[in-house]
């Protein structure tokens, strides 16, 4: 009787064990998600004093990085944007989505709306 329930537990932990290590796979096969911006800034001070503050927050409040801010970009090919370029970085769409709809996004952005103009997109990398 009790090879029976040893069996019975050592399949069930298995089984567990299992489902675990499938979880994990999964998640490590989401792509990243890079978003990248183009601001037209139309106040630098008031831009960089009263909403960098508030969308830096946001960004990383919602579980996302910034990889690069700034203006300047160096040409490889073609006309390098004339405006402020910012990269982005999130571990997947649905996190993305998720700050895109945020509380702390929105109110940042009715500060950071007086002051630029916002252009962006995002694109899925490669899973890893």
């Amino acid at each position: 009787m009790k090879t029976k329930y040893t069996v019975a537990l050592s399949m069930l932990a298995g089984v567990a064990i299992g489902g675990l290590a499938v979880q994990g796979l999964h998640a490590q096969a989401t792509p990243p998600v890079y978003v990248v911006a183009e601001i037209d800034v139309s106040n630098v001070d008031a831009y960089v004093k009263e909403y960098a503050p508030l969308a830096q927050a946001a960004i990383k409040a919602g579980g996302g990085r910034i990889l690069a801010v700034g203006q300047g970009a160096t040409s490889v090919e073609g006309a390098p944007p004339a405006k402020r370029v910012a990269i982005q970085q999130w571990a997947s769409m649905e996190q993305f989505k998720a700050y895109r709809a945020s509380a702390a996004l929105a109110d940042a952005r009715k500060v950071g709306d007086k002051y630029a103009k916002f252009r962006s997109w995002a694109i899925e990398g490669m899973a890893q």
